[in-house]
């Protein structure tokens, strides 16, 4: 990958548009950083309410089960939900010299997220655009992320400042998972985040439809509460890849709320395997060719 992705200096073909050569340190420092990042993943949804933290979380705990080191950033300034779905609260980074360690989970999974700088996570976050766009830019230009194969980012709903500086701030590499619910409403709230990184200049990998059915721990079987089948149609329509659906489990929700991860209690059970078929198509991205 070329050290002037993301850059703004950067020609769409990659090349360089300035007269004088980087001469920015953070800029560079930046492009450093990125460098060393195989693959950045970021999970989005344009609804909220959809369990776009919870897929996050799995995702990156499934490819650092698979044996890939991965970084979890959580970039929802406003809700930063991860430290808790980690049984992370409480944990600091180490702050060095302009540079912060992320809090590691397991040997091949380290997170970061503004909920582990709050004092009181009963505070609330009152920041506009720029100071969001600062501190996200931060999390990973500042962050000692080491190399990673990849680097899963956890946005809030909608279309607006994380997402938007988060593809920015990644470069034109980074792709959208974008993650709905069956219902009708919700397809046509995540509709507008599949045009979004569009026009912001990135792809899709997928769309995932989370909420499918509903996984009985009794008979095995799936039972379906919402109508399902309208990620895999909006995936259709918008021409991307439908990376699978994940059915309703009441341990889903009890994981959140105890701070493991779901995949790594229950990877048996029918949700566990659909949330690892789901990852097969990321472990497939060939890497980047090396500058």
């Amino acid at each position: 990958m070329s050290e002037c992705e993301g850059c703004s200096s950067a020609a769409p073909d990659g090349s360089c548009t300035s007269t004088t050569g980087c001469d920015n340190p953070e800029e560079l420092k930046l492009q450093q950083t990125l460098g060393r990042i195989k693959h950045k993943i970021v999970v989005m949804s344009g609804k909220g309410g959809v369990g776009k933290s919870t897929v996050a979380t799995n995702i990156a705990v499934a490819l650092s089960l698979a044996g890939k080191k991965v970084g979890l950033l959580d970039v929802d300034v406003h809700g930063p939900s991860l430290p808790r779905m980690l049984s992370l609260k409480g944990q600091k980074p180490h702050m060095g010299d302009r540079t912060m360690e992320p809090v590691p989970w397991s040997k091949n999974l380290s997170v970061m997220s503004l909920g582990f700088l709050l004092e009181d996570d009963r505070q609330a976050v009152i920041w506009r655009g720029p100071v969001k766009m600062g501190l996200i830019k931060q999390f990973v230009e500042d962050v000692m992320w080491g190399e990673l194969d990849y680097l899963v980012v956890d946005c809030p709903p909608g279309t607006g400042d994380e997402p938007l500086s988060t593809l920015q701030t990644l470069g034109p590499t980074a792709m959208g998972v974008i993650v709905t619910t069956p219902q009708g409403v919700a397809i046509d709230d995540v509709r507008r985040s599949v045009s979004f990184v569009g026009e912001v200049g990135n792809r899709v990998l997928g769309i995932i439809e989370n909420m499918s059915g509903f996984a009985c721990p009794n008979c095995g079987t799936i039972h379906e509460i919402f109508k399902s089948g309208g990620g895999e149609a909006l995936a259709k329509e918008a021409g991307v890849q439908f990376l699978g659906r994940i059915p309703l489990d009441p341990e889903v929700a009890n994981s959140g709320d105890e701070g493991y991860p779901y995949l790594k209690v229950h990877r048996d059970t029918i949700t566990g395997k659909a949330l690892e078929q789901i990852i097969q198509p990321m472990l497939e991205l060939p890497d980047p060719p090396k500058a």
